[in-house]
């Protein structure tokens, strides 16, 4: 299982929000590219980035900042906010981005996902904001009414490549990622499912694992390792690919 820090980006500061309230954001570092590179030779596989002055104005307001990460790392990227027309997700693909999350357009004008999905195969995932199991839209905004699991199997039908299943009343919270409606959700689709909110530590992302089965195939750390809660040396260590089983034995049943 993947794990994939977060940067969140406001400002052109890194910041974590709680429970996605704009107005209760902590700053946790003023150079984006040195964090992305910090979580890169800590070891990290992948990296996700939301554009939080994007999401909340509905065009992105950090892109050279992101277009900055993606030419000093070597590993993927992911990014979401703000991402709501086809021209927009071009730019950002041909920055360097590996794969574009589209949120709010999801729900708004699913066509263009579909579309997306069509011209940029592999690259473009959604991201499923909830909160209490109804999607919320436009920088966590505003009410869908639409339920995340709906959400999810429509969004699989139309070629999303994978699911960024966040919780919004845990993010940031540091109280355990919400169980039961990630395994809704991978129980209901055939594409990757990654887990998003509420993780504040290594037993939480340890709790993830049952689920590695079922189709959750990484999960996205934030707060916690800017706290120290989480180390992710150690996370990736204990769930992430090639961890370590059982130290006592040289034959390849130690690595899962």
């Amino acid at each position: 299982m993947d794990v994939i820090p977060a940067i969140d980006l406001l400002g052109g500061q890194c910041v974590r929000l709680f429970q996605g309230d704009y107005e209760q954001a902590e700053v946790y570092g003023q150079d984006p590219v040195g964090m992305a590179l910090r979580w890169a030779e800590a070891g990290a596989q992948r990296l996700h980035l939301v554009d939080l002055d994007g999401a909340k104005q509905g065009s992105p307001v950090n892109a050279s900042a992101i277009a900055a990460i993606a030419q000093r790392l070597s590993i993927p990227i992911q990014v979401g906010g703000g991402l709501r027309d086809r021209d927009t997700v071009a730019r950002l693909l041909d920055s360097g981005v590996e794969r574009a999350i589209l949120g709010t357009v999801a729900v708004e004008k699913p066509e263009l996902v579909e579309a997306l999905a069509q011209e940029f195969p592999g690259q473009i995932a959604v991201g499923i904001d909830a909160r209490g199991g109804k999607v919320a839209t436009r920088g966590w905004l505003e009410d869908s009414g639409l339920t995340a699991v709906a959400l999810a199997q429509r969004m699989a039908e139309l070629g999303a490549c994978a699911l960024i299943c966040t919780d919004i009343g845990r993010d940031g919270t540091l109280q355990g990622p919400n169980l039961e409606e990630l395994r809704a959700i991978a129980a209901a689709v055939p594409i990757p499912v990654i887990a998003s909110g509420g993780v504040g530590s290594l037993t939480d992302l340890l709790s993830l694992l049952p689920l590695e089965a079922q189709g959750v195939s990484g999960v996205i750390v934030g707060k916690a390792l800017y706290t120290g809660a989480v180390d992710l040396q150690e996370a990736i260590h204990a769930i992430g690919p090639g961890r370590w089983q059982d130290i006592s034995t040289d034959d390849s049943s130690r690595w899962v």
